[in-house]
């Protein structure tokens, strides 16, 4: 099969949202993994008529290969793990790898929203959004601090993502919506996109004051 390609990620967001017209006019929230995951969620919100807020999740990588995850924290609750791969690594470096990430976490709750309140999921819809999805540790972990957090039903919406990865996730969502769910994955989110730049914390801002 002949993988699905976008243009930039504000193309991913309008088709995407194309895909999610049926939860218009309900009672939905569209939350956006920072940061690229907010250029798509602000599309997204913006034709569903939906607000827009984060959960924000946040990789540890492996001490040996960092862009390799072994685990993946949110906001709220334990973080997700690798067990085969945390068993195998220092307790104290994990630990401290673990502080780290919460305080960053926490540095970008307060950078992109300030003090505004986060807003509360329970009994309603959330659409969880991001660019693109790999090993889905950090969706995983966004899935769970929904459910935690009492929503009606969580879904999943996804420009790219593995073929073994969509099967997990549709276990742990109520719904997967993904344009392109590739049995040959190509390695890389970007490697679907002809225009993939670093979004910066200033476009995040942006986004967020956009109505």
């Amino acid at each position: 099969m002949i993988p699905v390609y976008f243009k930039d990620r504000k193309d991913a967001g309008i088709r995407l949202g194309e895909a999610l017209m049926q939860y218009k006019d309900q009672d939905v929230i569209v939350y956006a993994l920072p940061r690229g995951g907010v250029v798509l969620g602000r599309v997204i919100a913006d034709q569903l008529q939906a607000p827009l807020d984060l959960v924000i999740t946040k990789k540890i990588g492996h001490p040996m290969n960092p862009e390799y995850a072994i685990c993946a924290v949110a906001e709220e609750g334990e973080p997700i793990c690798n067990p085969n791969e945390i068993s195998k690594v220092d307790p104290e470096w994990f630990q401290r790898e673990l502080s780290q990430v919460r305080q960053e976490i926490r540095r970008r709750r307060k950078e992109y929203l300030g003090d505004k309140p986060r807003r509360d999921p329970a009994g309603k819809i959330a659409i969880i959004v991001d660019d693109g999805i790999a090993t889905g540790f950090t969706m995983i972990a966004a899935i769970k601090e929904m459910k935690e957090r009492n929503t009606k039903k969580v879904v999943v919406a996804i420009p790219v993502v593995p073929f073994d990865t969509a099967q997990k996730l549709r276990k742990m969502a109520d719904e997967l919506i993904a344009l392109d769910i590739d049995s040959n994955y190509l390695g890389a989110v970007g490697a679907y996109y002809e225009e993939f730049n670093q979004v910066e914390d200033q476009e995040v801002l942006d986004l967020l004051r956009e109505k």
